[in-house]
């Protein structure tokens, strides 16, 4: 909004010349950044207390979890990705530019799963039960959106779209084909669902998507500025680097609400903040072409979507369970690890496979 009322000033007086700044995607990614980050702040206490008092029993706790969390989690309000998709969706909106399709595309990914998780948070809050929405009906749900993304970015994309990059090498892609769909669904689905599955610590699934979000903030850049991506042999997107932005807003709300989310925490995302931001992360990988680093940098992710595969099928096809409990942090939970040593060693490995991420941008 900023850049389409502010940037076009700076052609009518040399006066207003220093609003010339607006036109640069890395000044626009800085103010959403802080404005995400101050939003935050100054609605977080308001919402926490707003959110205590609707739920006054606060997030159901699976009784099946460790026995732990039922005693010192009890009361938490949950639904904190409310505030997260404030401060995402309210600096984008202010200082992206919102003639960019692919803004819209990942906006849309963002809220759609949002609301998603709105519905089954509210479910398991009427009903005191954490199974909430029916899985089946959550997974059409999510399929549908993915579906209208992959649509957009095909019909869209100026031809952009359709083929899988494959990192470390400069000329290896796939054509997809009518897989492009199926693909676009497995991203996004997944990714909302592994960030989901992964809150299940405080401040775990948000200091991952915050790592995230800033190795992709240089990513879209990159990919999006053509003499960069030329240079560093990865597929040139036009248009893509307005995700900086977005990938900003997502750095400054996720810092924001670790503020509030960090041991012990004092409100919980819900499904409502982790689908919304792990679909987030999928949109943004997809229209940069760079799904697969997505694995890589969010490799805590796919490690705990794993432990929950690995842990189902173990258990119908032998009979026995690998781990003590999945998603693998409660594992270690019950190998009688403290929480905020889990959490800072998933950190520890999170910075280690960014680094690990964004060394494919050179090593090609």
């Amino acid at each position: 909004m900023l850049y389409h009322l502010l940037f076009p000033l700076s052609e009518w007086s040399e006066r207003l010349s220093f609003l010339n700044l607006f036109k640069y995607i890395t000044f626009r990614t800085i103010g959403a950044t802080l404005t995400a980050l101050l939003l935050s702040f100054l609605l977080g206490p308001w919402m926490i207390r707003t959110l205590r008092v609707m739920q006054k029993k606060g997030q159901p706790i699976r009784a099946d979890g460790p026995q732990r969390h039922i005693i010192e989690k009890k009361g938490t309000p949950t639904m904190g990705g409310i505030l997260i998709l404030i401060a995402l969706v309210g600096p984008t909106l202010l200082w992206a530019d919102l003639s960019n399709i692919f803004v819209w595309a990942v906006l849309f990914t963002t809220i759609g799963f949002g609301a998603i998780g709105f519905w089954d948070d509210s479910r398991k809050l009427l009903w005191n039960n954490p199974k909430g929405v029916p899985a089946r009906v959550r997974l059409l749900l999510q399929i549908a959106i993915a579906l209208v993304v992959a649509l957009t970015l095909k019909f869209h994309g100026s031809g952009q779209f359709g083929y899988l990059s494959v990192p470390f090498f400069k000329t290896i892609s796939f054509n997809l084909g009518w897989l492009f769909f199926p693909f676009v669904v497995l991203v996004i689905v997944g990714s909302g669902n592994a960030v989901n599955l992964t809150d299940g610590l405080d401040g775990l699934a948000i200091g991952q998507v915050l790592l995230v979000a800033a190795s992709f903030a240089i990513i879209s850049y990159v990919a999006g500025h053509v003499r960069f991506a030329n240079y560093l042999g990865i597929p040139y997107i036009a248009g893509a680097g307005e995700l900086t932005v977005f990938c900003g807003a997502l750095l400054g709300a996720s810092l924001g609400f670790l503020w509030f989310n960090a041991y012990p925490a004092q409100v919980f995302m819900g499904d409502v903040g982790a689908l919304a931001l792990g679909a987030a992360l999928g949109g943004v990988a997809l229209v940069t072409h760079h799904e697969i680093v997505l694995g890589i940098v969010g490799g805590v992710f796919v490690m705990e979507t794993l432990s929950v595969m690995v842990q189902v099928a173990s258990f119908k096809l032998i009979g026995r369970r690998v781990f003590r409990m999945a998603p693998i942090h409660h594992h270690f939970e019950l190998k009688g690890w403290a929480e905020p040593k889990i959490i800072v060693r998933f950190w520890i490995i999170s910075v280690i496979l960014a680094l690990v991420g964004l060394a494919t941008l050179k090593v090609r």
